[in-house]
């Protein structure tokens, strides 16, 4: 994401048994909501949540095939677009890339708030700030709010301590 450091991050994703819980209990949700989570919608999740941090979609395109055959790009796009809708992953629109959700929040759509490393591309998902007064100033406009994502740019402590 960033330019390359030259010092060591630990941006690992789940694996093992904590990927087929998460997965297993991002299918409960969307049943619970009265969706599928399709092979394809599955596939996609596993690998962003496999990453462990920002992946764009032409790397989710030429990951997605198990016996290392790309995707069609309309496949990747389609199970991108229902994961966001269902608040399990987000687009990170500074860098063009998505991530897995990694809220506690359940299955509430909540307003997402990234700090992304400008060094080495690492991103935390955080909590955001109070959504009361963001929501107050829309309403007066005549506006709602389907979705909020922050985003903040800056350095993360192992790119700050290894400068």
């Amino acid at each position: 994401m960033g330019s390359a450091c030259d010092h060591d991050h630990d941006h690992s994703g789940l694996k093992g048994g904590a990927l087929d819980r998460a997965l297993a209990q991002a299918e409960a949700r969307a049943i619970k909501d009265g969706e599928r989570m399709t092979a394809q919608r599955r596939r996609v999740l596993a690998l962003l949540l496999e990453a462990g941090e920002p992946v764009k979609a032409y790397d989710l395109i030429a990951r997605f095939g198990e016996d290392g055959q790309a995707a069609k790009p309309p496949t990747v796009y389609r199970a991108l677009e229902f994961l966001e809708r269902l608040g399990m992953a987000h687009r990170i629109a500074s860098i063009s890339a998505y991530v897995a959700c990694s809220s506690d929040e359940g299955d509430a759509i909540h307003a997402a708030a990234f700090l992304i490393c400008d060094c080495c591309g690492a991103t935390r998902e955080v909590t955001g700030p109070d959504q009361g007064a963001m929501a107050a100033a829309a309403s007066a406009a005549g506006y709602a709010i389907a979705r909020t994502t922050i985003e903040a740019h800056g350095r993360c402590a192992a790119c700050r301590e290894a400068a």
